[in-house]
């Protein structure tokens, strides 16, 4: 189509193709998760699975590419979708409004998608979503703390094992040895230091406990944390950008 020739011209033919043949579920998309769904969809990816449990409050429309005043108390899921098939009507989009834990995984993770992008706040669920893919062996791209900072350029990528000054890249990679998960996540994180432990918090805003969805009483109110567009912005676009490589270089592997 007209709207992806500049992809297509970068790409080349071949690997624009194989991009848009790809399947890949975003789970969360809040801050980050809604910014890494507007690229992916942009570039012209035909295909996702998109998964998040609450809805638009007031709050998210500082940072929430699909917080609008038009969609304050919508869910979140469904909103999104609402603004993939705006941008792009063939689109295959999937709608999921579950709370990310271990009695939705198979739901979420099934069949496998080609990448999974994490953009869950919280620690647990967070920790059980990375777990269930690391079994499952599907690729991942996860978002580590992005609210608190405002220096983008100290915006890393890299494996979650490698990763200095985030606190909840720490905290995460204490749970996960515990569940014998090694090496092999990609995440994008930032080294700015800041002041802060997620131990007890939600990463994005704290405010999944929300009355109209039908998952609210798995929510529970955390510290509400100041955060920027911007930042939280290129988080999910550098996401994006790593998933579109990533998913269009794969073509010469399947030949």
């Amino acid at each position: 189509m007209e709207r992806f020739t500049r992809t297509q011209r970068l790409l080349g033919e071949k690997y624009f193709q194989h991009l848009q043949s790809r399947m890949v579920t975003i789970v969360g998309l809040g801050a980050v998760g809604g910014y890494a769904v507007e690229g992916l969809v942009r570039a012209g990816i035909q295909h996702l699975r998109i998964i998040d449990f609450d809805t638009i409050q007031p709050t998210n429309i500082n940072r929430q590419i699909i917080a609008l005043e038009t969609t304050i108390g919508q869910a979140k899921a469904l909103a999104t979708r609402d603004r993939v098939l705006a941008i792009n009507s063939e689109c295959k989009v999937e709608p999921m409004q579950l709370f990310a834990g271990e009695e939705t995984l198979e739901k979420i993770l099934s069949p496998k998608p080609d990448l999974l992008i994490d953009a869950i706040d919280s620690l647990n669920p967070k920790t059980q979503l990375l777990h269930g893919a690391y079994l499952r062996k599907i690729p991942v791209i996860s978002s580590m703390g992005a609210a608190l900072r405002t220096d983008p350029a100290l915006i890393r990528s890299g494996d979650l094992y490698e990763t200095k000054g985030c606190p909840l890249a720490k905290h995460l990679r204490k749970r996960l040895r515990k569940r014998g998960v090694g090496a092999g996540i990609t995440c994008v994180y930032s080294t700015e230091i800041i002041n802060f432990d997620y131990k007890n918090s939600a990463e994005d805003g704290g405010e999944q406990t929300v009355s109209e969805t039908p998952f609210s009483d798995r929510g529970r109110k955390r510290n509400v944390l100041g955060s920027l567009p911007t930042i939280t912005g290129i988080f999910g676009l550098t996401i994006a950008n790593m998933a579109i490589l990533q998913l269009s270089r794969q073509a010469g592997e399947d030949q």
